[in-house]
């Protein structure tokens, strides 16, 4: 069975996106390729910290993340080449779909004082990126099991080929983004 937000982007969001920017091909329409999340460990704590983290992004995806190592020495950071500094986990398919659903659905709305998504953080190619303070709003981590707040960068990864395609995709998927203040431009008094 396919999951609820991928039958919501092909009975919804395609005839939408299709009708909007009068695509002439089916494959023109932009659609999600991959969510990729990734949390960074700082390489000064000990290293049940990676083990730690790599558990909680398990139990966030469901699926068993793969390390990051260091690729340089940087003495002021005490950082190590092939030191363990982080995990990340690519989702593709229905895995990426049932992830996005339960951001979107559940975790999203969990952050404190949350007034939406920033619309800024695309990254010319169609891609979003957004950071997570802490691990705590998903449901699937138990609170008194937790020995440190991690924080975590989730990259979701489109077709589209421009910023203004995929924030579209993202609005109709779901994605609660913030409404962009204009600022007023206050014009100084032309001297007759």
């Amino acid at each position: 069975m396919k999951a609820r937000i991928y039958e919501k982007y092909v009975s919804e969001v395609v005839p939408a996106l299709r009708e909007k920017r009068n695509y002439k091909n089916v494959h023109e329409i932009p659609r999600m390729e991959k969510i990729v999340v990734n949390m960074g460990v700082s390489a000064s704590l000990e290293k049940s910290a990676v083990d730690d983290a790599a558990k909680d992004l398990a139990l966030i995806t469901g699926r068993k993340p793969a390390t990051s190592r260091s690729r340089h020495n940087i003495a002021n950071f005490k950082l190590r080449e092939g030191q363990i500094i982080g995990c990340r986990v690519t989702l593709r398919k229905d895995a990426m779909y049932e992830f996005f659903d339960r951001l979107v659905a559940t975790a999203l709305p969990r952050i404190r004082d949350f007034r939406g998504l920033s619309p800024r953080s695309f990254d010319g190619r169609g891609n979003y990126t957004l950071g997570v303070s802490d691990q705590t709003i998903f449901p699937e981590i138990e609170l008194d099991k937790i020995k440190r707040q991690q924080g975590m960068d989730i990259t979701i990864v489109t077709s589209a080929k421009t910023n203004e395609e995929a924030y579209e995709l993202l609005k109709l998927m779901g994605v609660p983004f913030a409404e962009i203040k204009v600022k007023e431009v206050k014009s100084a008094p032309v001297a007759a």
